[in-house]
């Protein structure tokens, strides 16, 4: 048996995608184990570009079960026009993808009331996508979500729905003074939805168990970053999902025992997309040079990443949080043009060196990063194809990112092909 979970190690973004796909290949389940169509996953494969939302990245593998947790956010709208548009590509799903019945459905309402409550907030809003996630999971832990299996029981659907929509008409008319919805419509979307999810519809902890038992190779798949986690993450800058490696077994119903090894993906740089801190944040003229440079805008909606240094601070707060084995290290090749490059070894904040990472609220925005500076190996890393062929410098470079944070690299990435990938032994 093996198992392995893929997580982000920093704010998301950090091209998991790849990583995720290249390990698909060695794998016979890939399993999404929390997180929705907010977030995005962008896989090359030769001249063709995909970009996953919900479905994982391994319904690009022909022979590879896809398997959606109960910890997603599940949008049935998103999901089948996914579906349609693998269909398009040639790539069939059928008998191959399962999806939990207990994975909480995004509604209408949700996708509304992301925007109008984020919209609300001023200057404070997060900067969130308007997929709907947070008041999906707001309803979930509120105890009146309504679950993909609930699509089963037309009845109780709609006995579900009738309770929803009397709560959430009236926060939309007192609060945004914006129409009410209208039941109907959305039963019958719904009820026609369902009849292509309902056969997709498994016990997915049975289902996972019982394949580990069998010794079937697993591969856990997670959504956004670990700065990202509702828990631990920059709150209240975070998703509402648990992004980080504990998310794995509560989104699909498999005990931390079964988990053989957590690999952390980390881009040789720094990137966040909406609101809140980042402490190693280019600035002026660069930060924008850089990011139309190294084409940081996001999948799911187009906004631009803003760009730092390697942040070593946070990446140990990650290895510790998330149990790191390994960490797999991505965009090497983006740096291969830079004189120097600089990567943030600790905090000053109050007139203190502070090495990890902050807990106090706020303080985040304080810190001032303290930075080791190294010279740039000024050499084309993505033909690279063997670790003792990158440059000597690209390889300190690597090494002393591992010495800083804790677990060792063993991927790394020259860019976005599936052959562009280091396997460091």
């Amino acid at each position: 048996m093996s198992t392995k979970v893929v997580v982000g190690a920093q704010w998301g973004d950090e091209a998991k995608a790849k990583i995720v796909d290249y390990l698909a290949g060695e794998a016979d389940i890939v399993a999404r184990f929390q997180g929705g169509a907010n977030a995005g996953h962008t896989v090359i494969v030769g001249d063709r570009k995909f970009v996953f939302h919900q479905i994982p990245v391994a319904a690009m593998h022909p022979d590879k079960i896809c398997v959606i947790g109960n910890g997603v956010a599940l949008d049935p709208v998103g999901l089948i026009q996914e579906i349609a548009e693998l269909e398009a590509e040639g790539i069939s799903l059928e008998g191959r993808l399962f999806i939990s019945p207990h994975a909480h459905l995004v509604m209408p309402y949700h996708k509304l009331l992301d925007r109008l409550i984020d919209e609300s907030k001023g200057k404070g809003k997060i900067g969130v996508t308007g997929r709907g996630i947070g008041p999906c999971y707001r309803d979930k832990a509120a105890r009146t979500g309504i679950r993909a299996g609930d699509l089963l029981d037309h009845g109780l659907f709609r006995e579900k729905l009738s309770a929803n929509l009397w709560e959430k008409n009236r926060i939309l008319a007192a609060l945004y003074e914006h129409e009410p919805f209208d039941e109907q419509p959305i039963a019958e979307e719904f009820m026609t939805l369902g009849e292509r999810i309902v056969p997709c519809l498994t016990d997915v902890s049975l289902y996972l168990n019982r394949a580990m038992t069998d010794g079937k190779r697993i591969l856990f798949e997670g959504a956004q970053g670990t700065f990202l986690d509702i828990d631990h993450g920059s709150y209240p800058f975070v998703t509402s999902s648990n992004t980080t490696a504990g998310g794995a077994c509560t989104g699909t119903g498999v005990g931390p025992t079964k988990m053989d090894e957590v690999i952390g993906v980390v881009k040789s740089y720094t990137t966040r997309v909406g609101s809140g801190p980042l402490p190693t944040q280019f600035e002026g003229e660069f930060q924008e040079r850089m990011r139309k440079q190294w084409g940081e805008y996001g999948a799911t909606t187009g906004r631009g990443r803003r760009c730092g240094w390697f942040d070593a601070v946070l990446v140990r707060y990650s290895a510790r949080i998330n149990g790191l084995s390994s960490l797999a290290l991505t965009r090497l090749d983006s740096l291969d043009e830079l004189d120097s490059i600089r990567i943030c070894v600790a905090y000053e904040v109050r007139g203190k060196r502070i090495e990890d990472f902050p807990w106090q609220p706020g303080l985040l925005t304080e810190c001032t990063p303290i930075y080791e500076e190294m010279a740039g190996w000024k050499t084309d890393t993505s033909e690279v194809r063997g670790f003792d062929e990158l440059p000597d410098r690209a390889r300190d470079y690597l090494g002393r990112i591992s010495a800083l944070t804790g677990p060792p690299i063993s991927i790394v990435s020259v860019g976005p092909e599936r052959n562009q990938t280091i396997v460091v032994k």
